[in-house]
């Protein structure tokens, strides 16, 4: 072979490999785009399906928490921390329906408000509310999350403090937020019942002594003597029979198209075990251990 001949094959050599690089960098470019491309389709394909829906602001899932909102349903009353068995469970309903976290609007809005009839300046609305055939015909409700009693919360100062039983509290006057299934139990426990516009003010009564007991959640109970709310507060047993025949549901305007996307995003919450779970990590320590009153 000539210095010629070696030279030009030299060239030819260097040549292919520049062209087999430039090949292989090209193909690593088309995987990374390609990638990132898919990335982009999914966000894509999440933002036109919530666009699609029929909400007060587009691609926003606006959600009324209750004024205040209370733990364990939500922490120091911040829905937006994801803290709490409700608040983390919007985050995981949103999400399933195509909604990231910095999609989720929060506004508040009071108990009576939420099962009003009429339009709404929010999506859904969480307060514990129980679903009940009446309270269907003026609002949509999801599937039920939770089923929850009613317990009896008093002053260990008062003449109610070792209450053992329900008939105890006959002639007692009982206390119980309005609109509320509370309300509906309170009536049944005593003669004497008052209503109070929010837990906070019929805790009020109960610490000035303005009323012998209040009938609550036995969630939120436990969290009221924990929290000391209640000065000295006492939650004397769960009331039999008050166990929610329907359950809480979060409510949506009458006939929103939104019930049967978070009714299909609920039941699949149901189905694989994750609302289970959410329940467990945030309720176990607020539901068991309170004993149940005689009747």
């Amino acid at each position: 072979m000539t210095i010629r001949q070696a030279r030009h094959l030299i060239r030819l050599l260097t040549a292919t490999g520049t062209v087999a690089a430039l090949a292989l960098t090209a193909a690593c470019g088309s995987t990374g785009a390609s990638s990132a491309s898919a990335g982009s389709a999914t966000s894509t394909a999440a933002s036109a399906k919530t666009a699609s829906y029929n909400t007060v602001a587009k691609n926003t899932l606006t959600v009324a928490a209750g004024l205040p909102a209370y733990t364990p349903w939500v922490f120091d009353n911040k829905p937006q921390s994801g803290k709490g068995f409700e608040s983390a469970l919007v985050y995981a309903l949103a999400k399933r329906m195509g909604y990231s976290a910095k999609q989720v609007k929060w506004t508040r809005c009071t108990y009576e408000a939420g099962i009003a009839p009429g339009p709404k300046d929010w999506d859904m609305a969480m307060q514990e509310f129980g679903i009940t055939p009446e309270r269907r015909k003026a609002v949509d409700f999801s599937p039920s999350y939770f089923k929850g009693t009613q317990a009896l919360l008093v002053s260990k100062r008062g003449k109610f403090a070792n209450a053992t039983k329900v008939s105890d509290f006959r002639h007692a006057l009982v206390g119980a937020m309005v609109g509320t299934e509370s309300y509906n139990v309170a009536k049944s426990v005593s003669d004497n019942t008052k209503v109070f516009d929010t837990n906070a003010d019929a805790v009020e009564a109960l610490d000035s002594g303005q009323i012998d007991a209040l009938v609550t959640a036995t969630t939120i109970s436990v969290n009221m003597v924990r929290t000391k709310q209640v000065r000295d507060g006492k939650v004397v047993g769960q009331i039999p029979g008050t166990e929610d025949k329907y359950g809480f549901g979060f409510v949506l305007p009458k006939g929103s198209s939104l019930t049967p996307v978070v009714t299909k995003a609920l039941n699949a919450m149901k189905k694989d075990g994750s609302l289970a779970a959410l329940q467990k990590k945030w309720l176990a320590d607020y539901t068991t251990g309170v004993p149940t009153l005689k009747k």
